[in-house]
């Protein structure tokens, strides 16, 4: 296969991943956008009140999501054939958030036969630093499949 042929079969594995995330039954709820390229993925959510704890700030289990999937995805964006699990994550949430964009960005850090290392920051409207977290990530032995959404 040339080196064309690689970078168009990397490509076509990003999108089906994008439009696999998106077709989610849980991502209509919290409608996200996602972008995804070699080790790396970026998630952005407009922050809803639906999002609010009771003092009126997202939730943490938002800042996780977020965080988790952006981290999730730029694993998988290395693995071709499988999907990937979450084996543990840690999240650190470092201020409130109301309103406006949260964009997660995750990037592998460390990449193993079949573990893998990956961190994520949040990040408001603003710039600021929302959330950050990693996580170790496995190999699974479910295959990416059309039926899962994993088709372009």
């Amino acid at each position: 296969m040339t080196e064309a042929a690689v970078g168009v079969a990397h490509t076509e594995h990003y999108r089906k991943l994008e439009r696999m995330y998106l077709s989610a039954p849980i991502n209509a709820f919290f409608a996200p956008e996602i972008w995804i390229s070699r080790g790396e993925a970026e998630i952005s959510m407009v922050v809803k009140p639906e999002f609010f704890h009771a003092a009126n700030a997202v939730h943490g289990s938002v800042y996780f999501k977020a965080l988790d999937d952006s981290s999730f995805f730029a694993v998988n964006s290395l693995v071709e054939d499988y999907f990937v699990l979450t084996q543990s994550y840690t999240t650190y949430l470092v201020r409130p958030m109301t309103e406006g964009v949260m964009k997660a960005t995750g990037k592998v850090v460390y990449q193993g036969a079949k573990t893998f290392i990956a961190e994520s920051v949040v990040k408001d409207s603003n710039g600021r630093e929302i959330a950050r977290g990693s996580g170790n990530f496995v190999v699974s032995k479910i295959r990416l499949d059309p039926d899962m959404g994993y088709r372009l």
